[in-house]
């Protein structure tokens, strides 16, 4: 905290008080967070959990940096203690986990009692993450776009299994990613496309899920496509 701040609102370094006002500043910061969040993602894009996940995140970072201080033994200890929490969902986009680091940049600041980083560091990532918004570009498809994970078991051919009935469905579609699972006996395929103005999305994840061979279905709302 500033100086000039500290000897306004006589605050001793390091008191309930102190650690009260790092906490809420944290908390506050890492609203504006949330909401640079939103107002630089497009509505279908942003995931309606993961605003309250920035302010929690930048409130405990903020919390866990108070804990640690200048305790090296202690920060290890810290490390590995949250080491045995796995998170298990994936971020979809670059910029989700620039979000994250983000929140933990300026709940760390707070938590330091940094007031001056972290204020610059939130107008600086907060004005770059406004201005450099993705445009809404028009489609030359109007259906929804979406990505469609397949999952089937490692003898079968997905494409074969699966492929006409997604062209039924969609206009176009393109293959982004293959991968193996549950331990190399399942392949998974990953197509990007829009759907047909017909096309019924529930209607498709059943026909896809009666499909002989098909494991999994998983259907991901995306932003438009561009040419």
């Amino acid at each position: 905290m500033p100086e000039f701040l500290r000897t306004a609102i006589a605050v001793p370094p390091g008191g309930p008080l102190d650690v009260l006002l790092r906490l809420v500043a944290a908390a506050a910061l890492g609203a504006g967070v949330a909401w640079i969040y939103r107002a630089s993602r497009d509505a279908a894009d942003a995931s309606p959990s993961f605003p309250p996940t920035l302010v929690l995140l930048s409130v405990l970072i903020a919390a866990s940096t108070q804990v640690i201080g200048d305790n090296v033994a202690l920060a290890f200890s810290m490390v590995g203690a949250l080491s045995i929490v796995r998170f298990r969902t994936v971020v979809r986009d670059t910029q989700d986990t620039a979000f994250v680091i983000f929140a933990v940049v300026v709940g760390m600041a707070m938590g330091a009692g940094n007031w001056t980083v972290g204020a610059i560091a939130f107008g600086v990532v907060g004005a770059a993450a406004l201005l450099m918004k993705p445009r809404a570009v028009k489609s030359p498809v109007s259906g929804a776009a979406f990505l469609v994970t397949l999952r089937a078991g490692l003898g079968h051919d997905i494409e074969a299994l699966a492929g006409s009935m997604l062209d039924a469905h969609m206009a176009r579609r393109q293959l982004i990613g293959m991968t193996t699972a549950k331990q190399g006996l399942a392949v998974e395929v990953t197509f990007r496309g829009a759907l047909k103005q017909s096309a019924n999305v529930e209607q498709l994840v059943k026909a896809l899920n009666r499909t002989e061979g098909i494991q999994s279905v998983e259907l991901t709302r995306q932003p438009a496509l561009e040419d």
